[in-house]
């Protein structure tokens, strides 16, 4: 009975450590990007901070290309998820929607998102898949944003879809703005008041 037991368990072992490893490499490669950017970072230093063999490294990703994907895919969901929380807490649909804008904007200052999302990925992966990667995981909140200021009577009915991609082209030309600001504290006030007169021309 506990060899049979044991036959069964060994397969869901190997997968927790085959998640452990992967995660564990994720983590150090975004760690590390965000110190110094994905130009200056070499596979070897990222194995030996996840404490894993190359082998290891290469089990799990093609190569430095597609986990650097990975960790731009983990910090736009983690992103996301932030974002979403603070807009949870909002009162009403306009200040769910101010909260999600200014909740972006201040995460536009972090070390990860400045150099992993808004400088590293759009020259590593290509504009479009940058961009189709900054959609899938923004489109979806900045829609419903939209669709529940407008079901409350806040916003003025308008096409959700086209604008939901509108809104986010405009924040992410907001965030690059910030990114390569010489003062971006500065930069992220005057597009923070460009946005809001931008959503305020859309108010009911």
């Amino acid at each position: 009975m506990s060899t049979a037991s044991g036959a069964r368990s060994a397969p869901g072992r190997r997968e927790a450590d085959a998640k452990e490893t992967r995660e564990a490499l994720i983590g150090a490669a975004l760690e590390l990007f965000a110190e110094r950017g994905y130009a200056d970072v070499g596979t070897e230093e990222i194995v030996a901070r996840a404490k894993v063999t190359r082998g290891a490294l290469y089990h799990h990703f093609e190569d430095k290309r597609d986990l650097f994907r990975a960790v731009f895919e983990r910090v736009e969901a983690d992103l996301m998820e932030r974002i979403g929380a603070t807009m949870g807490a909002a009162e009403g649909p306009w200040e769910l929607m101010v909260a999600g804008m200014r909740s972006f904007l201040d995460a536009c200052e972090e070390p990860a998102v400045k150099r992993i999302s808004l400088t590293d990925a759009p020259a590593v992966l290509g504009w479009v898949e940058w961009r189709e990667i900054d959609n899938r995981h923004g489109l979806g909140l900045t829609r419903a944003a939209l669709e529940g200021a407008v079901a409350a009577g806040v916003l003025r009915p308008i096409a959700v879809d086209p604008m939901a991609h509108l809104l986010v082209a405009a924040l992410s030309e907001a965030a690059f703005v910030i990114a390569n600001a010489e003062q971006p504290r500065k930069a992220r006030a005057e597009v923070e008041r460009a946005l809001l007169q931008l959503v305020e021309g859309l108010r009911a």
